[in-house]
């Protein structure tokens, strides 16, 4: 059996694959598991249509156990992990797909720390969501009750904001929201800086969420910045806790020179603790030759930001991050938080006088290309001999001076496939050779 939970939580086709029948038996599950005896359970939303439905289920099923459920409303997921603890709330649960398109959904469950579960911890969960219907709940008087916690969203608008005043920038910041989570509190969180914040794609409708917008699709930010008199521009997800930045020159600034360029900073002055920064294994080579160089070191760790943050708290690393712009500050937040990543840039603008392009510039990256291959077999790449072959073969001809990643997606039906070296050419034709080999092999 597929294993429900991925590398962020468990998703898919909402109503097709994520009905609410499913929610409603995690709602239960985690019931029994996160909030025994008299657990308090804070959920949160993002903006697509079937996030409502969603939440109705789980709320019921985590109440027919005897737990309170906590309405926080549409917020990013950040700002659940942030109130969950500040809030002595026994879990969180976060009803989003972050980047995905709005046909989809997920079901992200947090502790009382705000931490996401462990994989262990997610089998407990599946295994009882399997048997779920075996669950028995209280009667009548030991029901939990619904609650509405939506001003609980103030102490993470207070505290980002309380973060902007110490950058104390002047930009001119171009800021697109996705049309998501973010939409009301992106905005004022960043002008708190002092920097003057024209926000797009920040009208959601049910539908819209990462529709040709924010940090997946960040041309239209480029475009918009290229052709105005901004300074910079920070394009979110569907639920905030990633951001790619655009300079400004019109060009994209990806996660992993933005991880670069806040370690560089930090490891200037003397402020990454162990002098570590934490990245998946399909970060940047790249971004490793440009820390090692100023005296650093990166650590890499599976790709998923649960994992960014196991080995930060290992290494008791203060920075980590991935591609996608999923970015971890600790001084800040145990949490990805694209806001928080917006605000490091700024206050390193302000401080140094220098542009984005300037500071991207101090990260080369190498040539790198990533497909993502929509596959019925995922898991079973490895026991087809003709493409294993061919991914063996492609290693090859690399010579050493290059990486070829495979791995099934943990958030979709798809095979992904990385290629990175040094010659951009080969390395573009061996990404499409072997994304057309896995759709032949893998259907």
């Amino acid at each position: 059996m597929t294993r429900l939970f991925g590398t962020d939580g468990i998703r898919g086709v909402a109503n097709v694959d994520l009905t609410p029948k499913l929610a409603f038996d995690l709602g239960r599950a985690t019931g029994v598991r996160l909030l025994q005896p008299a657990g308090r359970l804070l959920i949160g939303q993002d903006t697509r249509r079937s996030s409502d439905m969603l939440v109705a289920a789980a709320a019921a099923g985590a109440m027919s156990m005897g737990a309170d459920v906590f309405r926080l409303g549409v917020c990013p997921t950040p700002a659940l992990a942030h109130v969950t603890p500040t809030g002595r709330f026994t879990a969180g649960l976060m009803v989003s797909a972050s980047h995905n398109p709005a046909r989809d959904n997920g079901l992200k469950v947090m502790d009382g720390s705000g931490l996401k579960l462990d994989d262990g911890m997610e089998d407990e969960l599946e295994r009882l969501l399997i048997h779920a219907d075996e669950l028995v709940g209280p009667g009548n008087g030991a029901l939990g009750r619904e609650c509405d916690a939506r001003d609980q969203l103030e102490s993470y608008l207070t505290h980002r904001q309380a973060l902007a005043r110490r950058m104390a920038s002047d930009a001119r910041v171009m800021l697109d929201c996705a049309n998501g989570s973010a939409s009301t509190v992106a905005a004022p969180i960043v002008a708190a800086s002092g920097a003057t914040v024209d926000a797009r794609f920040a009208e959601p409708d049910g539908e819209n969420i990462n529709l040709e917008c924010g940090a997946t699709a960040p041309g239209a930010l480029a475009r918009l910045v290229g052709s105005t008199s901004a300074d910079v521009g920070f394009a979110l997800d569907g639920d905030a806790d990633r951001c790619v930045a655009v300079d400004e020159m019109g060009r994209v600034v990806d996660g992993d020179q933005l991880i670069g360029l806040i370690a560089l900073d930090r490891l200037a002055r003397g402020a990454l603790p162990q002098r570590i920064v934490v990245a998946s294994v399909l970060s940047n080579g790249g971004l490793a030759r440009a820390i090692e160089a100023a005296g650093g070191r990166l650590a890499r760790t599976p790709v998923g930001d649960k994992y960014i943050l196991d080995g930060m708290l290992v290494m008791d690393a203060g920075l980590g991050g991935e591609k996608s712009g999923h970015i971890i500050v600790r001084e800040h937040s145990n949490a990805g938080d694209g806001l928080v990543t917006a605000l490091e840039v700024l206050g390193i603008m302000a401080r140094t006088g220098r542009p984005l392009s300037e500071l991207a510039a101090q990260v080369t990256l190498l040539p790198q290309q990533q497909r993502a291959i929509p596959v019925r077999h995922k898991e079973q790449w490895e026991a087809d001999p003709t493409f294993a072959r061919a991914v063996n073969e492609a290693r090859q001809s690399l010579n050493g001076s290059g990486r070829i990643l495979v791995r099934p997606s943990g958030t979709e039906a798809a095979l992904r496939v990385m290629v990175e070296g040094e010659d951009e050419q080969a390395v573009m034709r061996l990404a499409d050779e072997l994304a057309e080999l896995a759709a032949e092999r893998l259907n």
